[in-house]
């Protein structure tokens, strides 16, 4: 099996209420027409996902999944399934009785399914295994014809050949909504850090605000965070904090919208200080709390170095070679070279941060 596996364990958000009713989608159409683009997208909507699925077993494995408490089932059925596609139409009507069945039919132009063979460097099922077509436009012709049966039952068709990934798993989330079930809103994830601790490998947008004055420097504020009032009010009486969220903040409820549009799932922003402790904090407490406000996506915070003892330094990635301190030659008043370790971004020549 291919694209959604039938071994894996139902979604958490799928468990249905009691007497919820049962619901089966069939995705099937063209090779390249964007089928596991549909399945995901379905997974997306808390639906069990089996691919590729011989016909003669549509009915035990909806019966399974229901047994299990899963009543939202998506099932991918087309040419792969070699002669089982023959016993298509009667295995959907064996679980017709007591179900809402959708069939969705993916259908693009013969000169875009050949592109998109061609982009992807990937041979037409059915020129391969001696089905007898030869070249891959003679695939796409007797797949549409093997799929004849199907598309006559289709509840649903799409054209997909002028939509792009996003656009077929927007429309397919808009078309395929279970009643009373929302669209899944983008997941937005806030994270603070330390620059000196390495950035976060998963960040999509990294802001830096080491440019504001350090609390690590004044009396009475180093052992604190900012998760502490004092902290903040004192990061947050710099004019420069202040602008600083304010085009922040313009500029992320502008993009944050529309990367949710586009149809991006997750996306993670993550704004660094030189220990993750006190500026990052501060800034990642207040953008997140306006922004979930404005635009009424989820927003989770994450301050990763928060925990960790003021008084370490480590030289983050990137600091010399190696994660090594950056190293400055210079002449010895003797005039013999000597290595001098040179103060790393954001840090005092006694060592400590800055």
């Amino acid at each position: 099996m291919s694209g959604a596996s039938g071994h894996q364990q139902p979604p958490a958000q799928a468990a249905p209420s009691e007497g919820a009713p049962r619901r089966v989608v069939v995705v099937t159409g063209l090779s390249g027409a964007g089928k596991s683009t549909a399945l995901h997208a379905l997974e997306d909507l808390g639906f069990f996902c089996v691919d590729n699925l011989p016909t003669s077993l549509v009915r035990p494995a909806v019966e399974a999944c229901e047994a299990g408490g899963i009543t939202r089932i998506g099932l991918g059925i087309d040419v792969r399934v070699g002669s089982f596609l023959a016993g298509a139409t009667a295995a959907l009507d064996q679980i017709r009785v007591g179900r809402d069945v959708v069939i969705l039919f993916l259908d693009a132009s013969d000169e875009t399914l050949l592109r998109r063979f061609s982009e992807t460097r990937r041979p037409h099922p059915l020129t391969t295994g001696g089905s007898g077509a030869i070249a891959m436009l003679d695939g796409v012709l007797l797949e549409r014809e093997r799929l004849a049966s199907l598309r006559a039952r289709a509840t649903i068709e799409l054209d997909t050949t002028r939509l792009s990934t996003h656009d077929l798993r927007r429309l397919v989330l808009e078309r395929l909504r279970p009643a009373k079930v929302d669209l899944p809103l983008m997941s937005t994830r806030f994270i603070s850090f330390g620059y000196k601790y390495g950035i976060p490998l998963d960040a999509d947008l990294l802001l830096d605000v080491r440019f504001l004055d350090n609390p690590y420097f004044v009396h009475g504020l180093r052992e604190l965070t900012g998760n502490d009032e004092p902290v903040r009010d004192y990061i947050l009486k710099n004019p420069d904090a202040l602008e600083f969220i304010r085009r922040t903040e313009q500029l992320l409820s502008f993009c944050m919208p529309r990367y949710a549009n586009e149809g991006k799932s997750y996306l993670t922003v993550g704004i660094g200080c030189t220990g993750g402790r006190h500026r990052s904090v501060v800034l990642t407490n207040v953008l997140s709390d306006s922004l979930r406000r404005k635009t009424g996506l989820p927003i989770t915070v994450v301050h990763r170095d928060v925990a960790r003892p003021s008084g370490s330094i480590v030289p983050s990635v990137g600091e010399g070679s190696a994660g090594a301190p950056s190293v400055d030659l210079r002449l010895t008043p003797s005039g013999v070279s000597a290595p001098e370790s040179r103060p790393a971004s954001d840090k005092s020549a006694t060592g400590g941060e800055r």
